[in-house]
């Protein structure tokens, strides 16, 4: 479908897979488009009754393309201090209830049929926040996950604060929000953030969509409905404090001084909030 992502449906089942190996599939512009270009695809896409999304080569997803944090290092206004006036706001809302970054992981939710996502070798930061957005996440036991955006001196906001407090306790969504630590997916399954943990997930997804792909398909798809329309109800207000509170951090001091700090592999030095 595109260079970023490839898709293979057979026998009602689409195969979406992150192409992007090289880099871990680390999300840059091109593959936050082709993520929302193909769940918008899979919306409408005749025949298909399950979907299963994987990466190629040793990871699910890295995050963020680390380009991205060093353009916002840059980023100086006309007086050659920091700004964080220049790039486009993210509170807009751009994709319904969502803006685009957060899309690429809230799209998989508005799919109509059951997507399961196999993860492997490490999802982190957005790339962890994309796989939450399946119905199900089948995990590498020795998967490393993180939600790795306080590193950058950042909130999660790629739709994960919502979808977080939807699987796991709000206090090891707080904790692993605050410290950015990195876990396994066999800490994962006991978090609830992994449904099941195998050697190896897509074969074991792709096995689980064919036998959903047999099912009634009107069933299937009212199922998901139910499921996405109690517990998301309000899903739209905190999209939006998501991108407000990041807003206001991106480009700030502090964060710039996450940014180098990490880098630099030093302490940090951040003013007082």
């Amino acid at each position: 479908m595109s260079e970023r992502i490839s898709v293979d449906i057979q026998d009602g089942v689409a195969d979406v897979r992150l192409t992007r190996s090289d880099k871990m599939n680390a999300l840059d512009d091109q593959m936050f488009k082709a993520l929302i270009d193909t769940g918008e695809r899979m919306k409408t896409e005749k025949g298909v009754r399950a979907v299963v999304l994987s990466g190629e080569g040793r990871a699910f997803c890295a995050g963020l393309d680390m380009g991205n944090f060093g353009k916002m290092a840059e980023s100086d206004d006309d007086s050659g201090t920091k700004s964080n006036k220049k790039r486009n706001a993210l509170a807009p809302r751009t994709h319904g209830l969502a803006n685009r970054a957060q899309y690429a992981a809230w799209v998989w939710r508005e799919v109509p049929v059951p997507v399961i996502a196999a993860v492997h070798g490490v999802a982190f930061g957005g790339g962890f926040q994309v796989c939450l957005g399946a119905d199900m996440r089948y995990v590498a036991p020795d998967t490393k996950m993180s939600i790795m955006e306080i590193k950058w001196g950042l909130v999660p906001d790629m739709a994960g604060t919502q979808l977080m407090r939807h699987l796991a306790r709000e206090d090891v969504v707080r904790e692993l929000t605050y410290t950015g630590r990195i876990f396994s997916g066999e800490e994962a399954l006991n978090y609830g953030f992994a449904t099941r943990v195998v050697d190896d997930p897509r074969t074991l997804a792709l096995e689980t969509a064919r036998e959903i792909a047999g099912k009634n398909p009107d069933a299937i798809r009212a199922n998901k409905r139910i499921f996405n329309a109690a517990p998301y109800a309000d899903a739209g207000a905190g999209l939006l404090t998501e991108s407000v509170e990041q807003d206001e951090i991106i480009g700030s001091a502090n964060q710039i001084e996450a940014i180098m700090s990490t880098m630099e592999k030093r302490p940090g030095k951040f003013a007082d909030a």
